[in-house]
């Protein structure tokens, strides 16, 4: 019996999740970079979007939630063969249409994350090719092993939204494509700042509303779980948000727009994994981690490691993402908290956590790796320095995003 209810609710999350990339997303990216690049920017996250639609319909989703063996699923799904109108997922009273365009837009938004990685020095074609194989090599198999019955599943790893299928590999992935390609022109000390911060607060602002949808949204129903997923989610946010101004006001005197927006991110990447699992103390508290977390984070990448990880998607969505799949194993068990999934408590889960980081983390690098280079080999992966100079809207696009 299909569920009225849960799928209205489901139908809402799957707009709001959709949402946190076109324009959200877009947005955020394109008012961190130079004038000269905003459309470049909008055009990889759009372009990204459809490219991710098309490969999950194809085979994506059979792979990812299919029944196969611990590391990938299986092909009874490919062009959603099989999908009905009146296929319904077993448990939840969703058509399975729905929860089929739900999780799209995980799909959508995780490759889609890795764009502030590599801005205003790739070139176009080298984006559209890296992605699909991303989605398929990385963000596919990670997702069956920890949401598709997997490994990871088998063992009981504790991932509710996205925190290592999304944050951990978007993140890792990121840090690799950014030190292969290399630092923008003038990095670190001669980079612009962002040509347009209201822009950015903007595209943070609409992330933050469709991370209702993103948290809230994998409760797959309309009920108390939901509810928890959707107050954590928000309070984590605040918290980190407040954190990073506190921290940009002792050290610099005054916090910026960009600063506190950046730590709202920080605060819902870290919340992500545990949000159908803690209580409102952990959604404090896992803000609080976040946001000091995360601010380090970005400091040790541009400043300690000098890597041009340009609008700080290891740091942000990486670390937060890593910090909150490890810190559930704990805060879970606070008021409000569902508890641990595996015996032996919080130590044991930790473990268990702890491996499905590293799995996440040791699988996108190396397959990152793999494709950045075959991607240099062939098509080739940066763009040359005029058309670094010129700006990559004119030279790859052939528009400006302002025009007298």
């Amino acid at each position: 019996m299909i569920d009225s209810g849960n799928t209205a609710w489901i139908l809402t999350s799957t707009a709001l999740v959709l949402l946190m990339t076109l324009p959200g997303l877009a947005l955020f990216y394109a008012g961190l970079v130079q004038s000269k690049n905003v459309l470049s920017v909008l055009m990889h996250c759009i372009t990204i979007a459809a490219l991710a639609s098309v490969f999950w319909v194809v085979c994506g989703y059979s792979l990812a939630f299919e029944a196969g063996n611990a590391l990938i699923g299986g092909l009874s799904k490919v062009l959603l063969f099989g999908v009905g109108r009146d296929s319904a997922v077993e448990g939840t009273g969703l058509p399975e249409t729905v929860f089929i365009m739900f999780q799209m837009t995980f799909a959508i938004i995780t490759p889609a994350l890795i764009v502030g990685a590599f801005v205003e020095r790739i070139r176009f074609g080298a984006v559209m090719a890296f992605s699909p194989l991303w989605l398929l090599l990385v963000y596919v198999p990670v997702t069956h092993w920890v949401w598709g019955g997997g490994w990871l599943a088998e063992m009981g790893v504790m991932d509710y939204a996205g925190g290592i299928v999304v944050h951990v590999t978007a993140g890792v992935s990121a840090l690799v494509i950014a030190a292969m390609l290399g630092a923008r022109d003038g990095f670190p000390r001669s980079i612009r700042p962002p040509h347009a911060p209201w822009m950015v607060m903007v595209g943070a602002s609409l992330l933050w509303v469709g991370w209702f949808g993103f948290n809230a949204g994998s409760a797959l129903g309309a009920g108390t779980d939901a509810g928890m997923a959707m107050l954590v989610t928000h309070l984590s946010a605040a918290v980190a948000s407040l954190v990073w101004l506190v921290i940009e006001t002792v050290k610099f005197g005054k916090p910026s727009l960009v600063g506190f927006v950046t730590g709202t991110i920080a605060g819902l990447a870290t919340i992500t994994p545990a949000s159908g699992f803690v209580g409102p103390l952990g959604g404090l508290l896992l803000g609080l981690a976040g946001g000091v977390v995360c601010y380090v984070a970005v400091d040790l990448v541009k400043h300690r490691f000098k890597i041009d990880d340009s609008l700080d998607v290891l740091a942000v969505h990486g670390v937060g993402g890593a910090t909150g799949s490890l810190l559930v194993a704990f805060l879970a068990l606070l008021p409000g908290g569902t508890g641990v999934n595996v015996d032996g408590g919080a130590v044991s889960q930790f473990l268990v956590q702890l491996a499905g980081v590293a799995a996440a983390i040791v699988w996108s690098a190396v397959a990152t790796f793999v494709m950045v280079k075959a991607i240099t080999m062939t098509i080739g992966l940066r763009v040359g320095k005029e058309q670094e100079i010129e700006g990559l809207d004119f030279t790859a696009h052939g528009e400006t995003a302002y025009n007298p």
